[in-house]
């Protein structure tokens, strides 16, 4: 890519120590040179400790069980975005970029292996897949999403969903993608119509404290614009949680 933007990396002001986990993972899909990563062009001197890149055979890869393009998952795609499924789909080679972390003061790690994506985007790689964030991006996408300069907004890194309740009128907010950050997602439960927006906002704000190292307690009290008693949020899920895939900070909306 000619005039490659430099990737910046931001400093998480509410960090303390913790044993939480960071993961990363990626598929990128393309037909790729024999040369170099040309990931410094980006700022990053290459993949951080704990994060490798496999390459594999297209053909081999579709048949793992975690296979991304078939499935549930790929059928979504397939909907979702067409285009990139069959860019995807019709790649030769897929290069996984995956690992996990200790949780880190600063996000140095998320700059190295985005400038990697980056670089692999411009030796063949022609699509990302974020399972983590449900994402399946063209090559042009992928940089217009993350090539930003002084970095793409947080919300760019995370998925934002609204779901319907049981009870009428009312909605579920939640997110995925946290695990990026080594923090919960989030869970907002009982939104009536009228406050979804506030919600979302909300959703929003929270995600983006714990992106800069903020950690919410099971019990805590959140105070909220406008209610006047806040919130008990609490802490639930798992790696295996098959909504989240992690864990959560889940609270309900003030009746």
């Amino acid at each position: 890519m000619s005039n490659p933007i430099t990737i910046p990396a931001w400093q998480r002001p509410h960090w303390q120590a913790s044993d939480e986990e960071i993961l990363l993972q990626f598929y990128v899909f393309g037909k790729f040179d024999a040369v170099r990563v040309p990931s410094a062009d980006y700022g990053s001197p290459g993949l951080p400790p704990g994060i490798e890149a496999v390459s594999h055979y297209h053909s081999a890869l579709r048949q793992w069980d975690g296979y991304p393009l078939k499935g549930a998952m790929g059928r979504m795609f397939k909907d979702d975005a067409p285009e990139a499924w069959q860019i995807a789909f019709d790649a030769p080679e897929v290069m996984v970029v995956r690992g996990r972390l200790k949780d880190s003061q600063a996000t140095g790690y998320l700059r190295d292996t985005l400038g990697v994506l980056a670089g692999l985007l411009d030796i063949g790689g022609t699509a990302i897949l974020d399972p983590q964030i449900l994402s399946l991006l063209d090559a042009g996408e992928w940089r217009r999403k993350y090539l930003i300069r002084d970095g793409a907004p947080i919300r760019n890194h995370l998925l934002i969903l609204r779901d319907g309740e049981s009870t009428p009128d009312h909605s579920w907010i939640h997110t995925r993608g946290m695990r990026k950050f080594g923090r919960p997602d989030i869970s907002i439960r009982q939104v009536p119509d009228r406050a979804v927006d506030r919600a979302g906002l909300l959703c929003e704000k929270l995600v983006e404290l714990e992106a800069l190292g903020a950690h919410f307690t099971d019990g805590q009290r959140l105070d909220i614009e406008g209610v006047p008693s806040g919130v008990v949020v609490h802490l639930r899920g798992g790696l295996d949680d098959p909504q989240f895939n992690n864990t959560y900070v889940e609270f309900q909306w003030p009746a």
